[in-house]
Order: structure tokens, then sequence, then C-alpha cells
């Protein structure tokens, strides 16, 4: 049985900041990728502005190196709920000799996100990015705020935060600053599959165990279904029956062997596991500080 003892303080908080953004920004967006944490924040901010629409665009930064299957359901879930969507692509800012490809066995785009995500800030002029990272993913996102500043180049301080007291969420900001928001900061892994069980929300296939052409590295199970993945002579490729924990760029998101095939058996395995699901990210074992340095810099 899933316990969702916790779901509706989580879920009333998540509201109240979606509306405190509503009410303290003028131009907010949410940042989307088409994986389950935004995909919750999809629902939520339906909740929160219910019966209205959404009251601003979703945008998404393509990489490029997406899963084919997270790209089909962004495009339908947009088209089904009429909501607006806007795409700046990573290949863009390469082609401007904005950002420079990376190369070799661990090569990834998703550094390169950083660049194309200020400029379409700036293009839009948006002063609040409402983003689906949550606490307990990675030690980086412990530090940040529901409302966390960046200043007018888009640059993080975790040692200059604004305190955060009796639900006080202060979105004063100076010419030139924006603030990310998060507004399931305080929702573990574990909250949000609960929540789409509840909810019976839709989420892409990836997530669910499927037989899928792989290979091995570094202990890690890499999709060899798409050449954006780097692959030596020597990997050798076999079928295996896995799924994704999380949905990042196919270059830097490994699976794990699962046989969970609907969000019960999903909810039992996250209970069981005992690896964050960041584990399976290599992007993230770049460095002890890599998601932090990304952050200072302008990522999400």
């Amino acid at each position: 049985m899933t316990d969702t003892s916790k779901i509706n303080p989580l879920e009333n908080e998540a509201i109240y900041i979606f509306r405190e953004v509503a009410a303290q920004f003028e131009k907010p967006v949410l940042l989307f990728s088409g994986g389950k944490d935004s995909i919750t924040l999809v629902r939520l901010a339906q909740k929160a502005f219910y019966p209205a629409k959404i009251p601003f665009p979703l945008m998404h930064i393509d990489t490029g190196h997406n899963f084919p299957e997270t790209i089909e359901f962004r495009d339908r879930l947009v088209k089904e709920l009429g909501l607006e969507l806007i795409v700046r692509n990573v290949q863009d800012s390469i082609d401007e000799g904005k950002v420079k490809e990376e190369s070799g066995r661990y090569a990834s785009r998703n550094q390169l996100q950083t660049t194309t995500l200020l400029d379409a800030i700036e293009e839009f002029k948006f002063d609040a990015c409402i983003g689906g990272a949550r606490r307990d993913e990675e030690k980086a996102r412990a530090k940040e705020r529901i409302f966390s500043v960046r200043d007018d180049f888009g640059q993080w301080d975790e040692k200059n935060q604004r305190p955060e007291l009796f639900d006080m969420l202060n979105g004063q900001i100076e010419l030139g600053q924006n603030v990310r928001v998060f507004p399931i900061s305080n929702w573990t892994e574990l909250d949000v599959w609960s929540y789409i069980q509840k909810e019976q929300i839709e989420i892409p296939s990836i997530y669910f165990a499927h037989t899928r052409a792989t290979f091995l590295r570094d202990g890690l199970i890499w999709s060899a279904d798409d050449d954006v993945v780097y692959r030596d002579e020597n990997e050798e490729v076999e079928e295996r029956v896995v799924r994704f924990r999380t949905v990042g760029d196919m270059s830097c998101t490994a699976a794990v062997l699962s046989d969970a095939s609907d969000i019960s058996s999903v909810v039992q395995e996250i209970r069981d596991s005992s690896i964050s699901e960041r584990g399976a990210r290599i992007d993230d074992k770049r460095s002890e500080a890599a998601m932090e340095k990304r952050k200072q810099q302008g990522y999400f």
C-alpha cells in the first residue's frame, strides 16, 4: 500500500508556492523536461489555478539528445492540455559558437544547457523560472531556497540566500535579477511517485520496464538505441529488461535492471532501493561539486 499521509501537506505547500509566484512575478515560466518531476509540476499548477488555465508558458531547453519517448510525451501533453510550449535548442547555441560540443567517452550536452537557458530568460524577460528540483536529489540542491535568487549574470551565490521563515516567500528582486522557484523542493522521489500513483498521472513509457538494446560501462547500463551515446568497440550490445529512474540526456542517463511495469511496482521498487536516482546520472560524477558549479554558472 502507498503511504499518502504526507501528500496533502506537500501538495498544499506546492499550490501555495505556485500562487505566490503568480502574485509576485510578472513573467514566470515553468521549466519542463518531460520527466516525472516536471509532469508533477504541471498537475500541481493545474490545481493551483483551476478552473483557469495555467497562466504562464512551459519552456524546454532541448539538448537534441533527449530520449524520443520523452519528446513524444512532451508534445502530446501540451497539445492535450492546450498549454503554450517554448522550445530553445542547445544546437543553436553550438551553431552560433556560444558553446563548444564535447567529445569523447563521456561527452554530454548537459553543461551546455546553461547558456541556452540564460539566453532564453533574457529573450523573454522571464523573472521567475519554476523547476522540479528536489532537496533529496543531490547535496547542492539541498542548499537551495524555494525562491532562489540569481544575479544579472544568472549566477547563484549559495552563501548569500534569503531566509524563508514561517513560509514567507520574498520575491522582491533588483533589475536584471531573476528567481528560480522549486515548488516540490521538500518532496522526495518516493513522494513524487506516490503522488503520480494517487493522481493517476500519465508518464512516459521509458519509466517502466521494457526491453532495450544496452551496453555496460563503469557498472552502469547505457542505451545503445542511438548514436548519440559514445560506445567503444569492445562494449557489446545486449538486450536487457530495464527502466529509467531519471530522464536526462541519453548521453548521461543510465538505466536500471527492473521488472516494474506499472506505478505500483515502481513505488515498491523505490521503497526497497538503497541507491538514489541520481546514481544513474554520469554528469553528477564528474567531480564532487559538479552540480554546485553548474548551478553557480546559471544551471537549473
